[in-house]
């Protein structure tokens, strides 16, 4: 992994432009993981994602008794599938911060049954994953909180499942959702099972990846618009032999709002207009804002205009690519507002919060609300040190800010701990260096 600083200086850039390779997505590479774990047959995934959460689950499925292999010096990997169960049947998991493992796994230990504890990360232990524990323990898993009430660690033990119904909240995490859809053709074993969602459902393109996916690997879902959603018995997944990770959509918004800011144009490759990812659906936003848009099957370009328009918009569908937006709004003419994105808070730190105190550290009026976020440009970006959380995504997205507002008066901005963008892109600020530059 790449080894960074303290803290990292970004020196002001005037233009931005180049070309991205993309790392692989971390939703899909996670969910593939799990997915050729739970198959019959052996699965190679291709451009699987190297990062500290596609980590936690190769080292959980490994303790778990399934085996794999990394192919070289590539980032294919071998998975031999264990035909809908779990070799070991006791693991201590270490889990990280990892949500994109933690929730799926629990759904399926759970299920499966045995005597697992799971734990992570301080903040870990601070994310909701009661309304997915209530949704297994209501049809008879035994999941047992070992701290706080509704949050990690947790502690499964051999249920009786029976219900053929199940239920989970929608507003707080679509992951919830995800790890009930990826679970339930293990218990689909005689009877249909049929997953209701109670209230709205969030990040909805989250949960199409997810069905995709289960697609891919054979398990068929028929959905009634976003509100239930069927798995009929006898299904089973069964390996498609090999399968591509596409590039992740969230990183590619860095390089697509610079080429927005700063000139352009910016291609990123890995992630086009076939991508299943919802958050390739940023760069409507981008449009919106005045930028030129081009695309192809697996690339996607940006090109500036000029200043950018500010944007009032819903961004409940992309919340982690819609915090790109809120630091582009510091180069936009006017206010934006960014709504339904109550989600921010319950992620890998309060991002809600977070984005509010860091934009305001660069001058930029802000205001805070529950579920929504207003940015007001200042005259200038200010030096400032930009605190990140241990969250990838403010790091990432904050280095937008030495781009040619702050090239025009000289500011340096200073990201603190670097490192926690190895959570799904080790060598972020290296790549961003190639494309931000003053020529």
């Amino acid at each position: 992994m790449k080894q960074y600083p303290h803290h990292l200086d970004l020196q002001p850039a005037a233009h931005a432009h180049g070309v991205v390779q993309l790392p692989g997505s971390k939703s899909i590479s996670n969910r593939t993981l799990l997915l050729a774990a739970l198959s019959k047959g052996d699965t190679l995934i291709h451009d699987l994602l190297a990062s500290d959460d596609t980590e936690v689950m190769l080292n959980a499925l490994q303790a778990l008794g399934i085996k794999w292999e990394k192919q070289g010096d590539t980032l294919n990997y071998l998975v031999h599938g264990g035909d809908g169960a779990f070799p070991n049947q006791q693991a201590d998991l270490y889990m990280g911060n990892a949500g994109t493992a933690i929730r799926p796994l629990t759904a399926a230990l759970a299920v499966l049954g045995g005597d697992y504890h799971l734990h992570g990360v301080a903040r870990m232990h601070e994310r909701p994953i009661g309304d997915l524990v209530d949704a297994l323990n209501a049809v008879g898993a035994e999941v047992e909180y070992k701290g706080v009430a509704g949050y990690p660690p947790l502690h499964i033990h051999r249920g009786n499942l029976h219900a053929q119904t199940m239920q989970v909240r929608g507003n707080v995490s679509s992951q919830f959702l995800t790890a009930l859809l990826m679970a339930a053709p293990l218990m689909a074993k005689q009877h249909a099972i049929t997953i209701e969602v109670i209230g709205d459902l969030i990040s909805k393109p989250y949960i199409d990846i997810t069905l995709k996916l289960m697609q891919r690997f054979g398990v068929h879902v028929e959905r009634s618009g976003w509100q239930s959603f069927i798995i009929a018995a006898g299904q089973h997944y069964i390996s498609p032999g090999s399968i591509h990770v596409e590039g992740d959509a969230s990183s590619a918004s860095y390089f697509l709002a610079a080429g927005a800011i700063a000139g352009g144009p910016i291609r990123v490759q890995g992630v086009g207009a076939d991508s299943i990812q919802g958050d390739v659906r940023f760069i409507d936003a981008l449009e919106q804002m005045g930028a030129t848009i081009t695309s192809g099957p697996n690339w996607l370009e940006v090109k500036g205009n000029g200043v950018l328009k500010a944007i009032d918009a819903d961004f409940n569908h992309i919340p982690d690519a819609a915090m790109t937006i809120a630091v582009a709004a510091l180069y936009a003419e006017g206010t934006s507002t960014l709504r339904n994105i109550a989600s921010w808070r319950v992620k890998e730190t309060d991002r809600l919060s977070a984005m509010a105190t860091e934009l305001r550290k660069l001058g930029a009026t802000v205001e805070e609300g529950a579920d929504y976020l207003s940015v007001t440009p200042p005259a200038e970006i200010k030096t400032a040190a930009i605190d990140t959380y241990d969250d990838h995504r403010m790091a990432m997205c904050f280095s937008l800010a030495s781009l040619n507002g702050a090239a025009r008066n000289g500011n340096v901005i200073r990201i603190n701990d670097p490192k926690c963008v190895a959570k799904t892109f080790p060598d972020y600020f290296d790549v961003f260096a190639q494309i931000a530059q003053n020529n």
